[in-house]
């Protein structure tokens, strides 16, 4: 059984001090580079996601409802939707990018990026490389590159555990892989709605497992 790590949106924007900050989720970053450091040879691939928005539409509102609507974040190409500079992404393989131009909430909706090359020039004319231009149109998305992999499991981890956490880990049980979710390494936004999901998930013979258990 090949195994998989998809980190979910370790972003600036949702930390402390990005726009849409969730608890913990700095001290998440932190963790994850020492688990990472500890145990990344026991996974055959190791992979992000990012929201990276440009034109979501009704995802963003003036009057958010933080539930179906929420504040501007993690913007395409903005230091906001860069991944947590205390997540060492020295073990990551890839890293894929979802919500361009709708809500994005699950990473299956992803597609293969390259967002360092936001900036740079290339060519022979020099032509800046614009958010957009990152996710070839050809990309891959997350399920086609991990089938590629020969990916048949996926530990999940990552912000948040109820919204995109939620919602890859759904879409990887609905896609026939075995999915663990590792209940140490994720930060949600309602403690409520976090023991829905993780009801959800136990529904949907996804496990709920602590660090210990792995």
């Amino acid at each position: 059984m090949a195994q998989a790590l998809i980190i979910v949106d370790v972003q600036q924007d949702f930390c402390k001090g990005g726009a849409l900050a969730v608890e913990g989720g700095a001290q998440l970053a932190a963790d994850l580079s020492e688990f990472l450091e500890e145990n990344h040879a026991e996974y055959d691939a190791v992979v992000t996601t990012q929201d990276w928005h440009i034109d979501p539409g009704g995802h963003f509102s003036e009057n958010p409802d933080f539930d179906h609507t929420w504040p501007v974040h993690c913007v395409a190409g903005t230091p906001g939707a860069e991944l947590h500079q205390d997540l060492d992404t020295d073990y990551v393989e890839a890293r894929f990018l979802k919500g361009l131009y709708d809500d994005g909430y699950s990473g299956f909706e992803s597609r293969l990026g390259d967002p360092e090359r936001v900036g740079i020039l290339e060519g022979e004319k020099g032509i800046k490389v614009e958010p957009e231009d990152v996710v070839a149109p050809d990309a891959p998305d997350l399920d086609s590159w991990l089938q590629e992999r020969n990916i048949d499991s996926v530990v999940i981890v990552g912000i948040a555990t109820d919204h995109c956490v939620r919602a890859t880990a759904l879409d990887a049980a609905e896609n026939d892989y075995a999915v663990r979710v590792v209940s140490d390494l994720t930060v949600g936004v309602s403690a409520e709605k976090i023991t829905e999901t993780f009801q959800e998930f136990r529904d949907a013979d996804i496990e709920v497992v602590a660090l210990e258990e792995l």
